[in-house]
């Protein structure tokens, strides 16, 4: 509107003229399309998306929140089981029901593994007098091979786990097959080929030297050794034996494992009795 002002000081309000009128509502109709313009892909791709996420993924948002929660032992849990300390979750590997030469085994005689892929791992123990925290030797995806009496069973999203510490592990490996050449030993473990070359009798039958009055072998050749055994200041206590090696340890102080048919034996470094 346009104002005027007289010198009595009276406001005298002119009405636009009917040009002046035309052009406001000119230019506020080129407003509106401009904006109705702008605004439609918006209003197009918010209409797109309300389509794609209406029913299916919201059905998928509540699948995705059911997963979220685990079955422990026939209760339902918030979240997923983690280890705590030096302890670590296996799944264990399947019962085998059928023997290399293809004889299938039922009942008691199924061969039931003590070797599993690992899960999750806790974050580690802390030395008791300096704290500092022993990093795990482990991670998620990993296989391992425990001992025959290690470890907590438990029943996990319907399948067979063990919670196990990481000192019980024997063995690690990479990929879905336990191989000499995927196999590793942790701390201060030593892996060694076992010297089982056994005694013939008179009448030419060989005895194993595992079935000779005395016990199981003790000796052998060093295949693998481990990394050492982390001191309380942190530093790691390197293992005095070499690949090649052969050494004498303590009788039945080895865990026997099985890798591509061939038997080994897992001794600790302070079980070592002397090297030739």
């Amino acid at each position: 509107h346009a104002f005027t002002s007289s010198p009595t000081r009276t406001t005298t309000i002119t009405a636009p003229t009917p040009s002046k009128r035309s052009h406001c509502s000119s230019r506020y109709t080129l407003l509106r399309k401009i904006m109705a313009r702008a605004l439609l892909p918006l209003v197009a791709a918010a209409a797109c998306t309300q389509a794609f996420v209406s029913p299916e993924t919201s059905r998928s948002a509540a699948a995705y929140d059911v997963r979220l929660n685990a079955v422990l032992e026939g209760r339902e849990i918030e979240g997923a089981l983690t280890p705590t300390n030096n302890f670590v979750l296996v799944k264990i590997a399947p019962i085998e029901d059928e023997t290399e030469g293809g004889i299938l085994l039922t009942g008691s005689a199924k061969i039931k593994k003590t070797e599993g892929t690992v899960i999750s791992a806790g974050p580690g123990k802390t030395h008791q007098e300096s704290g500092l925290l022993f990093p795990m030797p482990v991670e998620s995806g990993d296989g391992v091979v425990y001992g025959k009496y290690d470890g907590t069973e438990v029943e996990y999203d319907g399948d067979k786990h063990t919670l196990i510490r990481d000192d019980d592990i024997l063995v690690k490996f990479k990929g879905d097959k336990l191989t000499l050449d995927t196999a590793d030993v942790i701390s201060d473990n030593v892996l060694v080929k076992v010297d089982d070359d056994g005694e013939e009798t008179a009448s030419g039958l060989l005895i194993a030297a595992s079935a000779k009055k005395g016990g199981k072998p003790s000796t052998g050749t060093v295949v693998k050794v481990g990394p050492g055994r982390m001191a309380s200041n942190g530093e790691i206590m390197t293992v005095d034996i070499g690949v090649g090696d052969m050494v004498k340890y303590r009788d039945f102080a080895g865990n026997e494992v099985t890798i591509e048919g061939d038997e080994f034996s897992v001794v600790r470094m302070t079980d070592i009795l002397a090297k030739f």
